[in-house]
């Protein structure tokens, strides 16, 4: 089937290497009976995998024009969404929430935006295996030294890892950066001792507001509380006020969250 070229305003990068497409699957762990959410479809090379794995998939283009050219030519149990995935609701695309897996070729520039659209969703995946820009993907699967904002908004919700590096010449066309895949093993609620994601990223985004600042300073002007009143959350947290915000763990930042919403 004939495509038009790909559109640069939209981040098209068609992943056309077949190793890589089976290695998204494969992190994902995608088999027989599974339903799978794909973002991104776009010439459906990936899909074309996922559907011979799984029972169900369902892909979500934000193309017009590839979404219609790809419902004509998907297999039986591929169901083609003309949507944008950054504002989809993944229980409404089901037909009714229920277990599933999430996957993409995720366009660079709306890459968080969509991921968080899954993993903050009442209805979130089991798992997930996303393709991404190489520096997103150490980030989102960063140890404590290198943590950051992306970090925490991933590892809430789930263990990352970084599943296979991909070069630019698997793509067309080929991007001037470096890719890599992500797998996203989901927990069945929040990160131990989070209850309340909305609340963590306050507390987060305090800590993160001044990184080259020691934790005692960044959350007294990001709270807008004494230092001395965060001297005590920080000890009672078990943390060093001399700590900076990239170097806790997400042990840490639960210990705090919890030491927090008790003061």
């Amino acid at each position: 089937m004939a495509y038009g070229a790909p559109r640069k305003s939209l981040g098209q990068h068609f992943l056309t290497d077949r190793n890589i497409l089976g290695a998204i699957a494969d992190a994902a762990e995608v088999g027989p009976g599974d339903t799978v959410i794909e973002v991104g479809p776009g010439r459906g090379a990936l899909t074309a995998v996922l559907a011979e794995r799984a029972q169900r998939v369902i892909a979500v283009e934000l193309d017009g024009a590839l979404a219609r050219s790809l419902a004509v030519a998907a297999p039986s149990n591929v169901e083609v969404m003309e949507a944008d995935a950054r504002a989809v609701d993944p229980a409404a695309l089901l037909g009714g929430c229920a277990p599933y897996k999430m996957l993409g070729n995720l366009p660079y520039y709306a890459a968080m935006p969509i991921l968080r659209r899954f993993l903050e969703a009442e209805c979130r995946p089991e798992r997930a295996a996303v393709l991404v820009q190489r520096e997103v993907a150490e980030q989102m699967c960063a140890k404590p030294g290198s943590m950051s904002m992306v970090s925490l908004a991933v590892q809430l919700y789930g263990s990352a890892r970084i599943a296979r590096i991909v070069r630019s010449g698997s793509f067309t066309p080929p991007p001037k950066v470096t890719s890599a895949v992500v797998a996203i093993t989901l927990h069945d609620g929040l990160v131990e001792g989070v209850d309340d994601a909305e609340r963590f990223f306050v507390l987060a985004r305090a800590g993160f507001s001044a990184p080259r600042k020691q934790l005692r300073n960044a959350l007294s002007g990001g709270l807008k509380v004494a230092p001395d009143e965060v001297e005590q959350l920080l000890k009672t947290a078990g943390i060093e006020a001399s700590r900076r915000a990239q170097t806790l763990s997400m042990a840490d930042w639960a210990s705090l969250y919890a030491a927090w919403r008790s003061a």
